[in-house]
């Protein structure tokens, strides 16, 4: 793989330092961005794992060195002008020092979106499967006390996998009963844990709908 990376499209800048933005291969969420130099590349490449260059210590980082929060790295993408790496992976615990599954938990309101909610609500009507797929994938990460996500990840594909299939048939009921409200409650239990199973076994939602977009 080292011998094959394209070295010579990489612009360092000035102080021999790309900015590597991390990604969940899974979810599409994006984790932090941190920044490699030739050594924590090479090091990546070797290992598999995300290696990063600390501009604050001024030393070479190995993510998860003492966490134990590793990423193995699924895919590594070069931007068009060889200036960015897009590092996609899959994460063994949160990302941020603070304990969240990314660095970028805190979103920001915009007013041209507060002042347009309707087209917000319905430019993309499956906008709400990413946002509960990539909380999902934060649950199996931060485990916060008290969640059922986490209850589901703690108790193993076992349990999740029960689930699916009571709600499965609770939505075989829904529709046999003829209730419209019932099969609305039901079906979307179904796709909630669908997504939990998806996580649990590390396949991407995108994978799924490309299947159905080649059956087409």
């Amino acid at each position: 793989m080292i011998e094959t990376f394209p070295w010579e499209r990489l612009r360092f800048d000035e102080e021999g330092l790309i900015p590597a933005i991390v990604q969940d291969a899974v979810s599409k969420e994006i984790l932090t961005l941190a920044y490699m130099n030739k050594e924590s590349l090479t090091k990546t490449l070797e290992t598999g794992e995300t290696w990063f260059w600390s501009r604050s210590r001024q030393e070479l980082w190995h993510k998860g060195a003492t966490s134990g929060h590793t990423q193995r790295v699924v895919s590594l993408r070069v931007d068009c002008d060889g200036d960015a790496l897009i590092v996609q992976v899959v994460p063994n615990g949160p990302a941020c020092h603070n304990g969240t599954y990314t660095c970028f938990a805190e979103s920001v309101a915009l007013a041209a979106a507060a002042d347009e909610p309707k087209r917000a609500e319905t430019s993309d009507r499956f906008a709400i499967l990413n946002e509960l797929e990539a909380l999902v994938a934060a649950r199996e990460v931060e485990r916060p006390e008290g969640s059922y996500t986490t209850y589901l990840f703690e108790k193993g594909v076992d349990k999740i996998l029960k689930k699916v299939g009571e709600e499965a048939a609770e939505v075989i009921i829904a529709a046999k009963n003829r209730s419209h409200d019932e099969l609305r409650y039901e079906a979307a239990d179904l796709l909630y844990h669908l997504l939990v199973l998806l996580r649990e076994q590390k396949l991407p939602l995108d994978e799924v709908l490309h299947e159905l977009k080649t059956r087409r």
